[in-house]
């Protein structure tokens, strides 16, 4: 299937800008039936917008914790609780794989 240059409007802006043979066949590749609204500038500002709304990322805080299964002192992103085994990771790997709970 042959695609051809295509002059589009962006939604936002108005702008005209050119959807290429070779975006429309990666469109068509991934089964993307809508042509793009908007320019890839808008595209970009509305992509970075719906980032920067999401927050920017954090580190997670760290607890101190000892392995139930090794007794290896490692650090766990929750707070570990009374009751509560907490494994280190390569424990936590081995049962997981293993399917114990």
């Amino acid at each position: 299937m042959g695609f051809a240059d295509k002059t589009l409007q962006c939604s936002d802006c108005g702008a005209k800008f050119t959807f290429t043979a070779e975006e429309q066949e990666f469109y068509a590749g991934r089964g993307y039936t809508n042509e793009p609204k908007r320019c890839p500038g808008c595209r970009e500002a509305k992509r970075s917008q719906y980032n920067n709304a999401r927050g920017p990322r954090t580190s997670r805080q760290m607890h101190a914790a000892v392995c139930v299964e090794c007794g290896k002192e490692c650090e766990v992103p929750f707070e570990p609780r009374e009751g509560r085994p907490v494994y280190c990771s390569e424990c936590y790997t081995k049962i997981k794989s293993s399917g114990r709970k």
